[in-house]
């Protein structure tokens, strides 16, 4: 699909969770002021984030991770069929054990939410030094802030999961966050 709206139909169609666009929004408007050149993005889906953040500048270069292989060969289709092949690496392993030395400007956490705390120190040497750490669905559709919005009990295991990260983003003594309510909840982590 060549076209990002078809890209979104096609994930509201068959349940692939991607960003809401106040969010995605939020992350090219900041990849465009702050001149990122290379981003590390965890989780891929099939690729509708991706796409609108190499969109930004022709000078991107991302890699993205996906554990789900119909989505990441989706993924690798999409980026095809818009001309990206060249500048988006996609990767399709579990982020928790993929290994690399690459340096990156951004690096985008929206992957199992259980993880992130993992994913996120697994990852922060792999920022450059003025690099950022930004993380998606930090609301969860407004349960972390309520969470009578839920009665069932893996999505409370989820949400309180979700503020244990929020947690440690808030007392982390290496980075300074600030947290943002555009889309589902986005926090930028910056090395203090």
């Amino acid at each position: 699909m060549n076209e990002l709206s078809d890209i979104k139909t096609f994930a509201h169609k068959n349940s692939v969770p991607i960003m809401l666009e106040e969010g995605s929004d939020f992350i090219c408007n900041y990849i465009r002021t702050h001149n990122i050149k290379t981003v590390l993005e965890i989780g891929t889906a099939i690729g509708y984030s991706t796409i609108k953040f190499a969109e930004v500048r022709s000078d991107i270069q991302i890699t993205t991770i996906e554990l789900d292989i119909d989505r990441h060969i989706a993924a690798k289709q999409n980026f095809s069929d818009n001309g990206l092949s060249d500048r988006i690496t996609a990767v399709y392993g579990d982020a928790l054990t993929y290994q690399t030395d690459q340096k990156f400007d951004l690096i985008f956490i929206d992957a199992a939410k259980a993880q992130y705390v993992k994913l996120f120190e697994k990852y922060k040497e792999n920022l450059t030094s003025n690099g950022v750490i930004i993380s998606d669905n930090l609301s969860f559709h407004g349960m972390v802030d309520d969470m009578t919005l839920t009665h069932n009990d893996s999505t409370k295991k989820l949400v309180r999961k979700i503020r244990r990260y929020v947690d440690y983003l808030k007392s982390n003594q290496e980075f300074h966050t600030e947290f943002f309510e555009f889309g589902d909840g986005v926090s930028v982590s910056s090395r203090i």
